[in-house]
């Protein structure tokens, strides 16, 4: 007989059940984040935006790419 888990051990699909929960938690703190400085500085915020927009390609590949570096190593760190 197969068993996809036990009480004690979901399995699998609980498991991914739960990574999925957390993928959804993690965007809902991103959104939260990504809102306070619109929110508390909208005037300075703009300005910001409108700054990044006219930034060349190649500079906000590398802003993106040390923003994602940044993240994956303080995540390993955390983790």
């Amino acid at each position: 007989m197969v068993s996809c888990g036990s009480r004690e051990n979901p399995g699998f699909f609980a498991s991914v059940g739960i990574m999925w929960q957390e993928l959804g938690i993690a965007l809902c703190l991103v959104l939260v984040l990504e809102g306070i400085l619109p929110f508390l500085y909208p005037r300075h915020w703009r300005g910001a935006v409108l700054q990044a927009a006219r930034l060349p390609d190649r500079r906000l590949r590398l802003i993106g790419l040390a923003s994602m570096l940044l993240g994956t190593a303080l995540l390993y760190l955390l983790h």
